[in-house]
């Protein structure tokens, strides 16, 4: 990497106006401060002119290689069609194939699906995985369709992008709304679809199966471990080791479940917990274990509260001492770190300045907008970066790809090990950034991403 002579970003934080506005210019891209792909590329932009990279860079990441957009008919149980919309995003495929979660949600929409996909390829070099950036989703609420229906959203859904992925092109994996039933789908619908001469490589279409279907053990846990790994490498250099951390989290879903669970278990105190339910807190810590009981039995936080005539809602945990608070109560909890674990965009400038944090570990993608990162990093308040806290999930996928290529299945403590050895080299690649570089750790982490990135570049060349 070359020094760069540039201002860092966090010296001209106040500003609010897009800082590559040369870049949108060049390739028609209108500044739009509520878009979020425009945000997230406007971000690595930004660390791509510290380091220098050429412009001929520049534009290739400024947007994706490809965009897919289908529509699909699928049969409701009333009998009735119903045509859904899907994406699949491929970002970049300069370090390997496409990699990259599929979504069920109401609010999937093309622009935030590229701002993932742009988030998954950094994110994939950052961790030192041979992946590029993709990521696809469903407008829907699977909240709402049966396990039949949903079956069949699933497989017309990979039915119509079966053409473009494929184990050695792009390999989906689960994300907000999907698990690893729908990958069970995919991966059987498209061997299925899939000539007879590569069917018994057609497994590795997916990661996150289940394991009996050649899922890797660890996967389920590993986007929270993953945070946890982060978390334990670099708060004791800031003076905040994990026995007895007061801790807070956004969202109690698979990441922000397992996150809890596991530092819990290191001795840190989970005092308080919102989703979309509304929030609670216990002085003396919440149970992570017990907690994550209610949620899969009543689907939200909500409810986890002993009062004199029992639960609040129906469920059979409970935790005597949780109390139900509001929304800001939870943002001005004090606690010594927050985790964001839900979905985009949750922390904005309104609530950026309520959070009684010393640090944010970004479990989600992308959970903070740009103006409330600049209130977060003008009050002080550290960020430990999605692409570094949130790479979990993507490194256990590529083991389990390379299991599926090989046909050998690890142990549980092969899979813990191993990623504990990324996501720990990835957080020192950041650290180093961040030192050379003066500047924020969000920034670090794109830097560290696009210097491997650069790297393959150099070597490669532009075709033809």
């Amino acid at each position: 990497m070359t020094k760069a002579t540039i201002e860092a970003p966090t010296k001209s934080a106040s500003t609010s106006a897009f800082r590559s506005e040369s870049i949108f210019n060049e390739l028609g891209m209108k500044q739009d401060p509520n878009n979020l792909y425009l945000q997230t590329i406007d971000a690595v932009l930004t660390a791509a002119e510290i380091l220098e990279l050429p412009h001929h860079l520049k534009i290739i990441l400024a947007q994706p290689k490809n965009e897919i957009m289908v529509h699909f008919p699928v049969r409701m149980n009333d009998g009735h069609f119903r045509l859904f919309k899907g994406y699949r995003v491929q970002h970049n495929n300069a370090l390997g194939p496409y990699k990259g979660g599929i979504r069920f949600h109401n609010d999937v929409s093309l622009d935030d699906v590229k701002a993932l996909a742009l988030l998954m390829t950094m994110k994939c070099s950052l961790a030192r995985v041979p992946f590029g950036g993709g990521k696809g989703g469903v407008k829907c609420d699977p909240r709402t369709l049966d396990n039949d229906e949903l079956m069949r959203v699933s497989r017309r859904f990979m039915a119509a992008i079966s053409r473009h992925i494929g184990p050695e092109i792009d390999i989906p994996a689960p994300d907000v709304g999907t698990n690893a039933q729908v990958m069970a789908w995919f991966a059987d619908t498209y061997q299925n679809m899939t000539a007879a001469s590569v069917r018994n490589d057609a497994l590795g279409v997916v990661t996150g199966k289940p394991v009996d279907m050649g899922g890797s053990l660890g996967r389920e846990k590993a986007t929270g471990q993953g945070v946890v790994d982060v978390v334990a490498e670099i708060l004791p250099d800031m003076n905040l080791p994990l026995k007895g951390l007061k801790v807070s989290i956004i969202g109690f879903g698979n990441v922000g479940s397992w996150t809890g669970r596991l530092i819990e278990g290191l001795g840190a105190k989970v005092i308080a917990v919102m989703d979309h339910t509304g929030a609670i807190r216990n002085d003396e810590g919440l149970s992570c274990e017990v907690l994550a009981l209610h949620v899969a039995e009543t689907g939200g936080v909500a409810g986890f509260v002993e009062t004199g005539g029992g639960p609040t809602k129906t469920g059979k945990h409970t935790q005597e001492g949780a109390q139900a608070i509001s929304n800001e109560e939870f943002y001005r909890t004090t606690v010594d770190l927050l985790i964001p674990a839900a979905l985009e965009q949750m922390i904005t400038p309104e609530n950026a300045t309520w959070i009684d944090a010393k640090v944010i570990a970004e479990g989600a993608n992308a959970p903070t907008t740009p103006a409330g990162e600049r209130t977060l990093l003008e009050r002080g308040i550290e960020i430990l970066p999605a692409i570094l806290c949130n790479s979990g999930g993507v490194t256990v996928s590529y083991f389990e790809w390379v299991q599926n290529k090989s046909s050998v299945y690890w142990d549980v403590e092969k899979v813990d090990a191993d990623l504990k050895r990324h996501m720990v080299m990835a957080a020192r690649r950041t650290q180093l950034a961040k030192q050379r570089y003066e500047v924020d750790l969000r920034t670090a982490a794109y830097i560290a991403a696009l210097d491997q990135i650069g790297k393959v570049y150099t070597m490669r060349g532009i075709f033809p």
